[in-house]
């Protein structure tokens, strides 16, 4: 019994050794690859705009009397590229715009506030600065739902609608559900982290749609082992700044703009999150809740769905 203890102890040192050696190696390549492919990360898709002090990237794309306008959700290392699958079937009849926020894909990382109403200044300041004006049909993913349901309660004649694609809203979750979320995120985000410094992040493709060409691939994991879980992300999403985004939110009505809004199974089982949504439909003067059978991403998954849905929805815009 002794004996085969011992066996068995020294595979697993071994394994252990072996798994030691490949992250030392791993980590030695991606130090080799970060510097290799500078290139891919400091080459912006499309144009930089200067906003307090820090250059802000602008993606636009096609042409049309609606200019739709995509918002990442939090974390998203590169917007522009998260949102190709479902904004290219839309270019051909419409203008696209994917705004980086501070922190995220090509545009600087940045000291100071992120608060929502810093986060809102700034992306209607790069638009103003890239000439691209609105009305606009605000694409929120996630997190920057927040920032689409305060835009349009700031500026409604600046919001014609908002396609929600799986958006928090003002009501999707309590106290208690956000603090759950930090204290899972503190055992993630160091994780993440350590992927990334290792290099884990570059095994396997990082593309959720299977959409992208082997050069937009190559960028996506750039990106991501450059400035993934950055201090400005982090800040953006901390727990003070959530609860202040959602008070500020409730303190006023709901928008009335138009509006679809998507939920994914990856939340199911979470009625608060779809009811949060379902308010914001009732609210609207011609609001739609689609419940989708895909994860949170609902843009990389259902991508053709969505586009024929935004296609149908803004004729009746006309």
């Amino acid at each position: 019994m002794k004996k085969a203890l011992k066996v068995i102890g020294r595979i697993l040192l071994g394994i252990l050794a072996l798994f030691a050696i490949f992250l030392v190696v791993m980590t030695i390549y991606n130090q080799i690859m970060l510097r290799k492919n500078i290139a891919l990360y400091e080459t912006p898709l499309g144009q930089l705009v200067e906003v307090d002090g820090h250059n802000m990237s602008i993606y636009t794309e096609g042409e049309g009397e609606h200019t739709l306008v995509f918002l990442s959700g939090w974390g998203t290392p590169s917007p522009i590229l998260d949102f190709r699958a479902l904004y290219s079937s839309l270019s051909d009849e419409y203008r696209i715009v994917v705004i980086e926020r501070l922190g995220y894909g090509f545009s600087d990382m940045a000291d100071g506030e992120r608060d929502i109403d810093t986060i809102l200044r700034q992306d209607r300041e790069a638009l103003e600065k890239a000439d691209l004006d609105g009305p606009y049909v605000l694409c929120p993913h996630s997190f920057s739902g927040y920032e689409a349901t305060l835009w349009a309660q700031k500026y409604p004649d600046e919001v014609e609608a908002i396609i929600g694609l799986d958006m928090c809203t003002p009501n999707s979750k309590d106290i208690e559900m956000a603090e759950l979320e930090q204290k899972l995120l503190k055992v993630v985000i160091p994780i993440e982290k350590f992927e990334k410094m290792t290099g884990l992040t570059r095994i396997g493709s990082l593309d959720q749609s299977g959409t992208l060409s082997d050069n937009e691939n190559a960028i996506f994991t750039e990106i991501c082992c450059h400035i993934s879980l950055n201090d400005t992300i982090l800040a953006e999403g901390s727990y003070e700044n959530e609860m202040a985004a959602i008070n500020e939110l409730n303190s006023t009505p709901l928008p009335t703009v138009p509006m679809i809004m998507y939920v994914s199974s990856d939340f199911s089982n979470d009625e608060q999150w779809a009811n949060g949504m379902q308010e914001m439909v009732d609210a609207s003067s011609n609001g739609t809740l689609i419940r989708l059978d895909c994860g949170h991403y609902v843009h990389d998954f259902e991508y053709e769905r969505i586009s024929a849905d935004i296609k149908e929805f803004i004729r009746t815009l006309q």
